[in-house]
């Protein structure tokens, strides 16, 4: 059996890593470098299963499991290598790795289906409704992904030299592709579904585990097929971006590429925005439950709003003036709701409730790092509400629990202001950069989920292990622990990663102009 698309997706971001680990090492990443492609494995396809994914005859090699395309026995055959330049052929190796992996793709959601979806034992455990829930329009889907990969695979075999995939991206996406925003939306239901089902059904967990232990599904979790389309699409621009940056530029194949990354991010946005969207409405109800109004009250839910940090901090007592050492005594806590439009300040009371004393838009604050005052007062921050509750400008003197709280509070109170590396509104020359080799998945909403092999400009950290990083494939923003990736310390390499992201979002103008100040949480 060939790779299922968990182990293909795990192997190619691996030898990104791996590979823009040698170029950091080396003086100048222009001369010996490795090719800059992720090895594409050869998808083989399986005669067991109960529906066999389309043939690419350009896939049939069984000598490998991690085939490139310059290492197939027709391309090797033909003499081509000696004919294309060095740049062409890495573009090829970006074309046939997308048309590998949507194969291996094909083949991980064809097993969902077949030895999950449709087993007879599993039918008879779970209600209608139920199935619905956990497996949603995964069929259409998986039709969506047979359809382009068979035009893939006839493109390919037009010609031993790939003449473009981006177009047959394009149109996918364009006319497809929202089948992936009915799945990804429907996330935040399946993972509850998945849950209560194993909770409450021993027969259902029994036979997930039996299922699981299949030799098919090589050791992956029923949950890892679940997710599949979201992390497909995700990829699936992440390889168009990787063709992108190799194509010739103000090429037709560069505009075609541009047509099509732009396509893929708008569905992209579509399905983080359901996956968010249901959550967030659940959130806003609970909250707005919990808070009772001292001061006029203030409408919490709202379509256009979303809950960006809450969390205790302590508030000192008095002005100024009054400080002493005996700082237990002078500072209270308090409890902030912050809103992406809205400061909400309270004090916890009984019963679980928050009485609110004071609010503010969000962009009528400011904030002011003390400078040192030494132990006692560390940590510590000034916040000014230009216009309070009261219409009228307030200060509060706040301690967070850490120099890393500290910074995350300022910086989601206060998105606009300078940070250690770089200002928001400043063109991005040069300034840290990270890439992840461990995936980390947000515990907070001021938070950033990060995957394998992504690269982010850091524009803050502290001492105390976190990090403030922007990614730069879709320019999202957020604090991770520094244990997660690894720096890189060569300025080329950097260069050229800011170089490739500008090209990348060249066909927006207003989007490149923002590339250091957008996605403010």
């Amino acid at each position: 059996l060939g790779l299922l698309y968990q182990e293909y997706r795990d192997k190619s971001t691996r030898q990104e890593i791996e590979t823009r680990r040698l170029q950091d090492s080396q003086t100048d990443p222009e001369e010996n470098s490795p090719s800059e492609e992720t090895p594409s494995e050869a998808e083989p396809t399986s005669t067991t299963e109960s529906k066999a994914p389309p043939q690419i005859s350009l896939l049939r090699n069984s000598n490998s499991r991690f085939n490139l395309w310059q290492d197939l026995p027709e391309i090797r055959s033909s003499g081509v290598l000696s004919i294309l330049q060095p740049d062409e052929i890495k573009l090829q190796e970006a074309m046939f790795e997308l048309v590998t992996s949507e194969a291996s793709y094909y083949k991980s959601l064809n097993l969902l289906v077949s030895h999950f979806m449709e087993n007879e034992r599993l039918k008879k455990i779970l209600h209608p409704s139920e199935a619905h829930i956990l497996f949603s329009n995964v069929l259409d889907v998986m039709a969506v992904s047979e359809r382009f990969l068979l035009d893939l695979e006839q493109r390919v075999e037009e010609n031993i030299v790939i003449s473009d995939v981006c177009d047959i991206v394009y149109q996918h996406t364009v006319n497809h592709f929202s089948v992936y925003i009915t799945y990804v939306s429907n996330q935040t239901y399946q993972e509850r579904a998945y849950k209560q089902l194993l909770q409450d059904k021993p027969a259902f967990r029994e036979v997930i585990s039996q299922l699981e232990l299949d030799p098919k599904c090589k050791g992956l979790s029923f949950s890892s097929f679940l997710i599949l389309p979201f992390q497909r699409i995700t990829r699936l621009k992440l390889l168009v971006q990787n063709i992108l940056k190799k194509v010739e530029e103000k090429s037709d194949r560069e505009n075609t590429a541009l047509d099509a990354h732009k396509e893929l991010e708008t569905v992209v946005k579509a399905c983080n925005e359901g996956v968010r969207k249901m959550s967030r409405t659940e959130q806003m109800i609970s909250i707005q439950k919990k808070l009772e109004f001292k001061i006029k009250s203030v409408p919490i839910i709202s379509h256009s709003r979303w809950l960006l940090k809450q969390g205790e901090l302590q508030q000192m007592n008095g002005p100024k003036t009054s400080r002493t050492l005996r700082t237990k005594k002078l500072f209270r806590e308090i409890y902030l709701f912050l809103f992406n439009d809205l400061l909400v300040i309270c004090r916890q009371i009984p019963g679980d409730k928050y009485q609110v004393f004071d609010s503010a838009p969000r962009g009528l604050l400011r904030v002011e790092e003390l400078e040192d005052q030494g132990q006692s007062l560390a940590n510590v921050f000034i916040l000014r509400l230009l216009e309070n509750a009261d219409d009228r400008e307030a200060s509060y003197m706040l301690k967070a629990s850490s120099q890393s709280e500290m910074k995350r509070w300022m910086i989601s109170l206060a998105p606009n202001r300078r940070t250690k590396f770089v200002s928001f509104t400043s063109r991005l020359v040069d300034c840290p950069q990270i890439q992840c080799v461990h995936p980390y998945v947000a515990q907070q909403p001021d938070e950033l989920s990060l995957e394998l092999a992504d690269v982010l400009n850091i524009l803050d950290k502290t001492d105390d292990g976190w990090i403030f990083g922007e990614r730069l494939h879709d320019q999202e923003r957020g604090w991770f622990p520094s244990s997660m990736g690894e720096e890189i310390l060569n300025p080329k390499i950097r260069a050229q990663n800011l170089k490739e992201c500008f090209r990348v979002h060249k066909s927006d103008d207003s989007q490149r102009r923002k590339l250091g100040s957008r996605n403010r949480q």
